[in-house]
């Protein structure tokens, strides 16, 4: 249990240094759209669009698998 939230708070500490050293604001332009960020909130926006197409194109249904061969031999 200790491991685990030693390792949480360097992640975090980590987590936090990236935001820190990503503040400037950036101009993203798509099409005739064009937004102005922190360079961290872009990385999050993207983060997230990538994970939420991951889980979409992830969760198609299966298809059934072929019934198992009777061994039965037609002659």
């Amino acid at each position: 249990m200790k491991v685990k939230m030693i390792l949480g708070l360097i992640l975090l500490l980590l987590v936090v240094v990236f935001t820190l050293q990503n503040t400037e604001v950036v101009a993203l332009r798509f099409l005739w759209w064009e937004f102005a960020m922190s360079r961290v909130l872009m990385f999050l926006l993207i983060f997230a669009v990538g994970m939420l197409t991951g889980f979409l194109l992830g969760s198609r249904p299966r298809p059934a698998a072929p019934p198992p061969p009777s061994g039965l031999a037609d002659s």
